[in-house]
């Protein structure tokens, strides 16, 4: 009985190739933008090089002040001296990663302009961070407290200042209009990974701000460490009792606000803004009626499609009960073609997202990007496709089987 139907159905689809068309390009399309997104989401979120230890990593890198009397707001990256001063005594992180967020810069190589981002670090940065060197190693602790113009540089801009058979080491080049010696190469941080990527990795002595101001405010940031996942909550109350104590820098913003969050809290906290509230359940259900909305989308449209189909083959539908076909039967062929078509729409959907994705990561739109299907999401989007191309074929299936047999012939003339 299957393969009648699924030989009914086949010639059905090729009969009608318009709505096939149609229908094929809404279900392929979704599945599509949803392994794609999914790929991309599991690419910024899930650990990787070079920080594969994040489950046990604290963000700080957001400061907001508040003027409760006049109602006014700053929000800024944070200053040197709170991490010096503050951050660096607390005692339950075991490594402290500062760092000054990126900053692009011009660089000049052979008469060639160079675009570079640059980032201020300190030691710690390279013993949170898990970089692969590829020449050299990390400046010291001497080089920095010496002020000593070293720089370690990626494999992407090894290739832009030496070509890509080039090597660095040992060798100087210019940027942010200074000339610094290579100590070290490393292999290329993802360009979505804005706590690690960089062109140029300098001392964060060689920055040009104001190290030594009391100001809470500035263009640093910090990644903290502890030594296992459990000291994560032990963390964030230790550094909740030292933004208690933390002295108001102004009479007037007399509110401030900082967190250590977690990585998915960092982005959602971005997203969603940076109050008291982490907002990830906010962010987790925007998220999810979004994808629900998206996949309800193309099976409203399945219906319509379906309904218009129904009409057209009314008087099929007429003649088959003519000859005995009872609803049950009529209702399981159509279900069953509705069930082919979702699962030809899933296949293409497939095929288009690894083409798509090949596309992305080829592409210089996320230098280093490297995004890669996710089987586990994979599996469960096909299965949504078929739960929803089912949904979508009964209420259609239900009013071909109760069409009258004379109301199904007339429809023909």
């Amino acid at each position: 009985m299957l393969k009648n139907y699924f030989k009914i159905a086949i010639a059905v689809l090729r009969r009608r190739k318009f709505f096939t068309f149609i229908s094929l390009f809404g279900i392929s399309f979704t599945l599509t933008i949803l392994i794609v997104l999914t790929a991309f989401l599991d690419h910024v979120l899930s650990p990787s090089y070079p920080d594969p230890d994040r489950g046990r990593e604290l963000f700080v890198n957001r400061i907001r002040m508040e003027a409760s009397k006049k109602n006014g707001m700053m929000m800024s990256p944070l200053s040197f001296y709170f991490f010096d001063q503050y951050v660096s005594k607390l005692k339950t992180p075991s490594k402290i990663a500062v760092y000054a967020n990126g900053r692009v810069s011009n660089g000049f190589q052979d008469n060639r302009k160079i675009s570079v981002e640059l980032k201020y670090t300190n030691v710690g940065f390279w013993e949170v961070y898990h970089f692969q060197f590829l020449e050299g190693k990390p400046f010291s602790s001497r080089q920095l407290e010496n002020g000593e113009k070293v720089v370690v540089i990626s494999a992407t801009a090894r290739a832009k200042y030496f070509g890509e058979e080039g090597h660095a080491l040992g060798k100087y080049i210019e940027a942010n209009n200074t000339k610094y010696r290579v100590a070290g190469v490393v292999k290329s941080a993802p360009y979505l990974n804005n706590f690690c990527y960089a062109d140029l990795y300098l001392p964060y002595t060689l920055s040009k701000d104001n190290l030594k101001g009391q100001s809470l405010q500035g263009s640093f940031s910090a990644t903290l460490q502890v030594n296992s996942a459990d000291d994560i909550p032990l963390l964030k109350n230790e550094f909740s009792r030292m933004m208690n104590k933390l002295p108001k820098p102004d009479k007037d913003y007399d509110l401030i606000y900082c967190y250590p969050d977690e990585y998915m809290d960092v982005i959602t906290r971005g997203l969603l803004g940076q109050g008291k509230d982490r907002s990830r359940g906010k962010a987790f259900m925007i998220l999810g009626g979004f994808l629900l909305l998206f996949m309800l989308l193309p099976t409203i449209n399945l219906v319509n499609i379906n309904l218009s189909r129904i009409i057209e083959r009314s008087s099929e539908i007429g003649v088959r009960k003519a000859f005995g076909a009872s609803s049950k039967t009529l209702t399981y062929q159509f279900i069953v073609e509705n069930l082919i078509l979702t699962i030809f729409g899933g296949l293409l959907g497939l095929v288009f997202s690894v083409f798509v994705i090949h596309v992305l990561n080829a592409s210089d739109i996320a230098p280093d990007m490297d995004l890669k299907i996710n089987f586990t999401v994979l599996s469960y989007s096909l299965l949504a496709c078929l739960v929803f191309g089912l949904l979508s074929g009964v209420y259609p299936a239900w009013r071909m089987s109760k069409l009258n047999v004379v109301t199904a012939l007339k429809a023909n003339n």
